[in-house]
């Protein structure tokens, strides 16, 4: 009970972080310079956790999101996006950049009980620090709109979470994302390039998104469009290699259990589409943890022949959406047999 608690702790801080990032206000800036020819237009986001929400905001697709403006997600990427941006394209900043405020306790109350232990820690006076790190004016300023969105829904959002009857599994979930948005601000400037005209063409439409305003379209669609609509393919496949890299890629964003490679067995087909396609497989994996070597189980549901939810022995009510990439590998059939 101690460690449910401790988790639950763990994440209600995060949340509370997130609702209070701050923003600081500035002119606007001028568009960022995009392309002409949309051929030379190319975003990079393949093995990325939310590989799917850059590729469509990239082409300005945003009736394909899952993702709100409002939702807490969206506040979480924009923020993480726009300090790896800062941290680590500083060159590409223009000269009217603006610093990416942090909001942090000035004063604290703390209430002791009669043997002089701290019951408690209330922040009463906050103050506004610079991070440190800059952002381009235009899109702080953007981001300043969705911060105060999350701000005006903070009480009901943080009631939602209390009440939510699976709110273990779900503050959970959000580490898990969080650990995977990290993952993808590391490899994101690598796979492009800060001053690339497909980085430039996605900030204008994460600022439009965030704005609520039309994004800039690309004819062309989204080969994840593409994919679910085809469906996955039809014969024979291998199970065992496709759950495991699915579980591999998931266990990048686990805290505590490492996922032991290859350990996947006892495949398991409960059903079939018309098309002779899976429904449902489920298989055994190991891992170890602070108990040593463990074993789990997961089941995934598929969806037109493709995986659509990942869910795990130890959570099983929270859906894990698979690896976009691997999910275009496998309908190409590269798990063909």
């Amino acid at each position: 009970m101690k460690s449910s608690a401790t988790i639950v702790k763990v994440f209600l801080l995060g949340l509370i972080w997130l609702l209070f990032t701050s923003f600081l206000e500035t002119p606007n800036g001028n568009k960022l310079a995009t392309a002409n020819n949309t051929k030379l237009l190319e975003l990079n986001t393949d093995g990325l956790y939310y590989a799917e929400f850059y590729d469509y905001i990239f082409r300005g697709h945003f009736e394909e999101l899952d993702i709100a403006r409002d939702d807490m997600q969206f506040l979480m990427i924009f923020s993480q996006y726009l300090r790896a941006y800062g941290a680590q394209c500083s060159g590409a900043l223009p000269s009217n950049k603006v610093e990416i405020m942090n909001e942090e306790c000035a004063t604290e109350e703390v209430t002791r009980n009669g043997w002089g232990d701290v019951v408690s820690r209330v922040c009463i006076k906050y103050v506004w620090v610079g991070s440190g790190l800059y952002a381009k004016p235009g899109l702080y300023e953007a981001y300043g709109e969705i911060d105060q969105i999350q701000r005006s829904k903070g009480l009901g959002t943080m009631m939602k979470m209390i009440t939510d009857p699976n709110s273990m599994g779900n503050s959970v979930d959000m580490m898990h994302k969080t650990n995977g948005l990290k993952n993808d601000m590391v490899k994101i400037f690598k796979l492009n390039t800060c001053q690339s005209p497909g980085l430039q063409r996605f900030e204008e439409n994460l600022k439009l998104f965030a704005l609520n305003k039309p994004g800039i379209r690309m004819d062309e669609a989204s080969k994840y469009t593409t994919m679910k609509k085809s469906g996955g393919p039809t014969g024979n496949q291998d199970y065992a290699k496709l759950i495991d890299d699915l579980v591999y890629d998931q266990a990048k964003t686990w805290s505590f259990n490492r996922y032991t490679s290859g350990s996947i067995s006892g495949v398991t087909t409960s059903s079939r589409d018309k098309q002779g396609r899976p429904v449902e497989l489920s298989a055994s994996y190991s891992f170890s943890g602070f108990s040593g070597n463990s074993k789990g189980s997961v089941r995934i549901v598929f969806k037109n022949g493709l995986p659509n939810c990942i869910y795990f022995y130890d959570f099983p009510q929270n859906c894990k959406s698979p690896n976009s990439s691997i999910l275009s590998a496998y309908a190409q059939g590269e798990y063909t047999y």
